[in-house]
């Protein structure tokens, strides 16, 4: 059923950096959109929930729908930290007004709309890394473990094998460049400096780094290349795994997806394609599943 009238579908992107939630009528129509701040479980199942509240809530006051339009509403919420035990179930107890409440962790709610829905997969490259995908009803996931046990070709690990090769450059072992320069200049050329960051940083931190790396990697810095091309060697891997598992498309997001793109092998930039839409379309399909379930 998806006649104007019949149906209102409420999509949540809640990510470590901020929640979105969007609502279209049964057309596709967007009548509202809302933002609130992170929403991810480590924070907290209340507190995930009060900014995933805080986005829709806006979106339905902008959409101007009242009581009798929000029990028609379905809601699909694509969370960070979906996965932690006990997570989902304690959601799922939270009473509601709508009509439906589907969850998804948010890396699935980006897969479902970057290919509208259907089978595939998508690379994330960011602060972290993750393959994902959906395979004929299979869940795909690789990697993304959390650095700095994983997470190989992001941000936080583009940031950490800088530091490491900073530190040894100022031993001595190995030749200085202009990029481990400029990092031990973060630490005031001293490495005990480098140790009392390290005891409190978090993978947040050493992406931050990462902007500097690239950069000098761009210009042609000798231990800037070797570190991106590491990374770009650890994101072809993740794309061909998901390739090799069954994923038709596969599709490469995340803040570090554009800066790397370039250093990926031939092979793999010509396989990859863009996505559909964004991790809100992909939780706007979740919930218009419960509505074709039916």
């Amino acid at each position: 059923m998806t006649a104007g009238g019949d149906h209102y579908f409420l999509g949540v992107d809640g990510g470590g950096t901020g929640c979105r939630a969007r609502i279209e009528d049964g057309s596709g129509a967007v009548l509202g959109q809302g933002l609130s701040g992170p929403a991810t479980t480590r924070l907290g199942i209340e507190e995930a929930w009060a900014s995933i509240a805080r986005a829709f809530n806006a979106a339905i006051d902008e959409a101007g729908l009242g009581a009798d339009e929000i029990s028609r509403i379905h809601v699909g919420i694509g969370l960070a930290g979906i996965n932690r035990i006990g997570a989902i179930e304690a959601l799922r107890a939270i009473p509601h007004p709508f009509a439906s409440v589907d969850f998804t962790s948010d890396g699935m709610g980006a897969c479902l709309g970057a290919h509208s829905g259907r089978d595939g997969g998508i690379v994330i490259a960011g602060t972290g890394s993750i393959g994902l995908g959906f395979v004929e009803g299979r869940n795909l996931r690789i990697g993304g473990y959390g650095f700095p046990i994983s997470d190989e070709g992001s941000g936080a690990d583009l940031g950490l094998k800088a530091v490491q090769l900073a530190l040894r450059a100022n031993d001595g072992r190995i030749e200085k460049t202009a990029l481990l320069t400029e990092v031990m200049q973060r630490f005031y050329a001293d490495p005990m400096e480098a140790v009392a960051w390290m005891d409190r940083s978090s993978a947040t931190d050493y992406a931050a780094l990462a902007p500097m790396v690239m950069r000098h990697a761009d210009q042609g810095d000798a231990a800037g290349r070797r570190i991106v091309q590491a990374a770009a060697e650890q994101i072809d891997t993740l794309v061909r795994t998901l390739f090799d598992q069954g994923a038709p498309r596969v599709t490469l997001l995340g803040g570090l997806s554009s800066p790397l793109e370039a250093w990926l092998s031939p092979d793999v930039r010509r396989r990859l394609k863009p996505a559909d839409g964004d991790a809100v379309s992909g939780a706007i399909i979740l919930a218009r599943k419960a509505v074709s379930a039916s």
